[in-house]
């Protein structure tokens, strides 16, 4: 059916200039530029738009020393979209990086997995190395949502919509979670930070921020699974995502990709 089909784009926002030493675990001894680029990801048909993650804000993004090269109003306008008429969006998990301008999205119900909430609000958030990927306000702005009935929680894998599912993979974060969708090239996996870069999943190595590392490493396969192929999978905060596919349009070359089309590489 042609609403099981959908355009998928990834949104560059931000980035962040860093050595691979510290994008793994251990370290890296060959050590060289390894910076990361933040996205937000639109799924999309003539039948319904959805938003997933919400990027950081500019106060979140100066105080962590990140760049914030596009607004992420104005960044998914340059796509045709208006925030305030998406009625969903799907939070993989809720670090700064990802859960920062739900306010942008203010007639928007989230989806998210229950162990993540329950992660962010409970005692592992007592110790620094654990919370530190979080902002209180971002935290406490869901928990309000949740309170106002604007956040739909799933508990595992689910479909939310016709071609558009869910699933659970933890490790990063408690509750972190994929999102696969329906394209006219086969089932694209956007892994979120189940696999920060393309080198994180084909070397099996780890990204430092972690709350388990045998999930993510155990992440790497349910992604294969999910996806079928490798080349449908799209890590979360890879530059090479820009190069690797085509730009949506002339105007915002170098900011949003098509990844429902195959790879120009």
């Amino acid at each position: 059916m042609a609403d099981e089909i959908y355009e998928v784009l990834a949104v560059k926002y931000a980035h962040n200039g860093r050595q691979s030493s510290q994008n793994f675990i251990g370290g890296d001894e060959h050590d060289r530029p390894m910076p990361l680029d933040y996205f937000v990801w639109v799924i999309r048909n003539d039948k319904r738009t959805v938003i997933v993650d919400t990027g950081f804000n500019q106060e979140s993004g100066n105080r962590r020393s990140r760049q914030l090269t596009t607004p992420v109003n104005e960044a998914v306008s340059a796509v045709g979209i208006d925030c305030g008429s998406v009625q969903h969006v799907i939070t993989t998990h809720m670090h700064y990086d990802h859960a920062g301008n739900n306010a942008m999205f203010s007639n928007a119900c989230f989806h998210m997995q229950e162990s993540e909430m329950q992660f962010a609000t409970g005692p592992c958030m007592c110790h620094h190395f654990l919370n530190h990927p979080y902002e209180a306000e971002d935290v406490t702005d869901m928990v309000r949502r949740v309170y106002a009935g604007k956040v739909a929680f799933v508990n595992g894998d689910s479909e939310l919509f016709p071609g558009v599912s869910v699933h659970h993979i933890g490790g990063h974060s408690r509750g972190l979670q994929c999102v696969r969708v329906e394209t006219a090239r086969g089932p694209v996996v956007l892994a979120s930070d189940a696999t920060h870069h393309y080198d994180h999943m084909n070397s099996g190595r780890v990204f430092p921020t972690c709350d388990s590392v045998s999930q993510t490493v155990a992440g790497y396969q349910r992604l294969l699974d999910l996806a079928g192929d490798k080349r449908r999978i799209v890590p979360g905060h890879d530059p090479e995502v820009l190069r690797r596919y085509p730009a949506y349009s002339k105007l915002t070359e170098g900011m949003v990709a098509r990844l429902d089309v195959d790879e120009l590489v």
